[in-house]
């Protein structure tokens, strides 16, 4: 039976609801959605700016997966949520660039009505450790 560990780092924010930032279970991670907080000032420096939204997103990801022993390579699903799909191309150019583009991650992008905080994006992913 695989264990579960607890996942956090100072180099990502702090959840703002009662969840962990991630959970190691067996060989994989499971990251909660990442918003565009800085984890310095643990304030939102770029809200409504797509481009540095997405970027302090993937930031904040994989700092949290750097402190589950992981990098963007083993990533292997991600969700995208967006408060406008008029986004999507912005978001994909940043993300291939985050990404390995000949081998990303299975993922799903879906439009919501809002997010916490009035974000415009909100990512969250798996990963599997060999």
């Amino acid at each position: 039976m695989s264990s579960t560990k607890v996942i956090k780092t100072a180099n990502a924010p702090d959840p703002v609801g009662p969840y962990n930032q991630a959970i190691k279970a067996g060989n994989f991670i499971y990251c909660s959605g990442q918003i565009a907080i800085d984890p310095v000032s643990n304030k939102i420096n770029c809200l409504g700016n797509i481009e540095k939204e997405t970027t302090q997103v993937l930031k904040n990801l994989l700092a949290v997966l750097n402190a589950g022993g992981a990098k963007a390579e083993d990533v292997i699903k991600t969700t995208i949520y967006l408060t406008d799909l008029k986004n999507f191309k912005t978001v994909n150019d940043i993300y291939s660039d985050f990404f390995n583009v000949e081998n990303p991650p299975a993922r799903a992008c879906v439009e919501v009505s809002s997010l916490p905080k009035g974000v415009l994006i909100e990512i969250d992913c798996v990963a599997f450790l060999d």
